[in-house]
């Protein structure tokens, strides 16, 4: 049974490490495109008027980026349903990064608040532990496939660039020109005689 269920936890270790690496990697971009736009004033009020509303109604605000979006998750998905496999991944991919931007944003100026919960903060403790959890789980799996590949992949690829290499300083005298010196050739004498 454990056999059977160890792939599962993988797969769900997996997704868990994405949504924390998107959340890494999308938080900035959020912030820079926050600069950017010249919003740190907008920020700074909106960090205000949460500072003077209680806990819950702060948890309200963290929700708001995943109701608004939840719109477009929607058509994601009738695209799928109409047929539409490209359109509704990009709908959904589009969804996904800019929920993930939009909570982390937010999150960063709600957290004080939300800290105040108890609740909350054992849920973040969870999520926490559950990272911790995911990466105990993955790393060692990434750690053989590293290896596997530089023992299978990396050769390989050594040996295809040192031909690649071969195949563009040769020139004339090279590979290269050798075959297109015997393509000529073959061809010359592949035409047939013509009567005089």
């Amino acid at each position: 049974m454990r056999r059977l269920t160890k792939p599962l936890w993988i797969l769900l270790a997996l997704v868990f490490l994405l949504e924390a690496w998107l959340w890494d990697h999308v938080r900035p971009l959020i912030a820079r495109l926050v600069v950017l736009i010249a919003w740190p004033a907008l920020r700074a009020r909106i960090a205000a008027a949460i500072a003077r509303l209680p806990p819950y109604p702060t948890l309200l605000v963290f929700l708001v980026p995943v109701l608004l979006l939840l719109p477009l998750k929607l058509l994601g998905v009738w695209m799928f349903a109409h047929g539409h496999l490209v359109g509704g991944i990009a709908v959904l991919a589009l969804a996904k990064v800019t929920s993930v931007g939009a909570t982390a944003f937010v999150f960063d100026v709600t957290r004080p608040k939300l800290m105040q919960l108890a609740w909350f903060r054992r849920l973040s403790d969870l999520v926490l532990r559950g990272l911790a959890w995911a990466h105990a789980l993955i790393d060692p799996v990434k750690a053989e496939l590293r290896a596997w590949a530089a023992h299978t992949i990396a050769p390989a690829m050594r040996r295809l660039r040192r031909l690649a290499r071969r195949l563009r300083a040769g020139g004339r005298s090279g590979l290269v020109g050798r075959m297109l010196r015997l393509r000529r050739r073959l061809r010359r004498h592949g035409q047939p005689k013509t009567a005089r």
